[in-house]
């Protein structure tokens, strides 16, 4: 009896959890979640062994990887409107996951609990709330990246190897983590990492026979490539590329400037590991920095796939008051306007201002040399 009592307060906190969250759905989501709708139509279309890549499909074109329409084509056995609501529901798991492996990664927390689970979540509660309403896979992507660097920190290196090789299904530009493995030089992640990559590349021939397969994954490289011109001028497109298309025009001098600020970049995450030796676990600050470059180095880098860089918040929320007097000032600036640069704060107008400068953009630019600065100082 004692026992059902004590558990009482956790059913009830779990039952009002799970009402609110419906209410929500039915409310606000329920009728929209457009990218979900996307994969879903993927799914159906590999169950019958279908063309996933479509001209027809105008902008919710199918951009990922053959394996993850075959991956998901038992999904597809459900209504779009059941898995609208299932997959409303696990976002929301995978989006308390995801602050949770983020504090995994943290070397040591400086603060308590709450105030780093509060302040992350502050800042990145606008690309959270977007993930929903779109119905997307950035925070599945994130937990998969954020559990391979917990599984490093317990020396669990193949199972970090699987992981990896999972996210890049998920999400193609995973593939910047594949060199960092190669670069640790632990053969049985490297191995993991490859052999699941290997696997997953061909799963679709078990659905499409191996011509079908090959044929898949052009057309894949054929609209990921074709795609991407027209997407540099929107507002909402925070890539480097897209930055210098806003400011200067796209052209030949967009082109290389974009070049020169993305070598800078990867420069930075070069410099990030090779200080690695300076501290006891450096692959979650590394995992972090690679997470935040990826929406930047991408030209399809839209603003709410900036939910991937959640671990790094975690560290600069965590580390804030190691950074140098100027470079914690410009961080918890940049780390304040990313919080509440909302549509519903700023309005139309100062909103659409706002991103056609790409101020987001050099935010995370700030947020890239804070992570530098907590590296170079061998702090994480």
């Amino acid at each position: 009896m004692h026992g059902r009592r004590a558990a009482l307060p956790a059913v009830l906190v779990a039952g009002a959890a799970a009402l609110i969250l419906a209410l929500l759905f039915a409310a606000r989501v329920s009728h929209k979640m457009p990218d979900l709708a996307v994969y879903w139509t993927a799914a159906a279309r590999a169950r019958g062994a279908e063309p996933l890549y479509r001209a027809e499909d105008g902008h919710y074109q199918f951009k990922y990887l053959p394996a993850f329409a075959v991956l998901t084509a038992p999904g597809a056995r459900v209504s779009l409107e059941s898995a609208k609501a299932i997959w409303f529901v696990a976002s929301v798991a995978l989006l308390v996951a995801l602050v949770s492996l983020s504090l995994a990664m943290l070397p040591e927390r400086r603060k308590a609990e709450w105030v780093l689970v509060t302040l992350t979540v502050v800042v990145m509660l606008k690309f959270y709330g977007h993930e929903l309403v779109l119905g997307q896979m950035n925070a599945l992507f994130a937990v998969l990246v954020a559990a391979a660097a917990v599984s490093l920190k317990a020396d669990r290196e193949a199972a970090a190897g699987r992981l990896i090789a999972l996210a890049i299904v998920v999400k193609p530009y995973a593939v910047i983590f594949l060199p960092w493995l190669v670069a640790r030089r632990r053969a049985a992640a490297i191995a993991a990492a490859a052999v699941g990559a290997v696997i997953l590349i061909a799963l679709p021939a078990l659905v499409y026979g191996v011509q079908g397969d090959i044929d898949l994954h052009r057309a894949w490289w054929k609209t990921v490539t074709q795609s991407t011109a027209p997407n540099l001028t929107n507002a909402d497109n925070v890539s480097i590329a897209a930055m210098w298309a806003k400011w200067i025009g796209m052209g030949p001098a967009a082109t290389v400037l974009t070049g020169v600020t993305s070598a800078i970049v990867l420069g930075a995450a070069i410099f990030v590991f090779v200080r690695r030796r300076t501290v006891a676990f450096p692959e979650g600050l590394e995992a972090a920095f690679l997470l935040t470059c990826i929406p930047l180095l991408s030209p399809q880098g839209w603003d709410y796939v900036f939910l991937v860089s959640t671990p790094a918040i975690m560290f600069l929320v965590n580390y804030e008051d190691r950074l140098p007097a100027f470079t914690r000032f410009a961080a918890i600036a940049a780390l304040a306007t990313i919080g509440l640069s909302v549509y519903d704060l700023m309005g139309r107008a100062a909103y659409g201002t706002f991103m056609a400068l790409s101020i987001i953009t050099i935010c995370y630019f700030v947020v890239i040399g804070a992570l530098c600065t907590l590296r170079a100082r061998a702090i994480a």
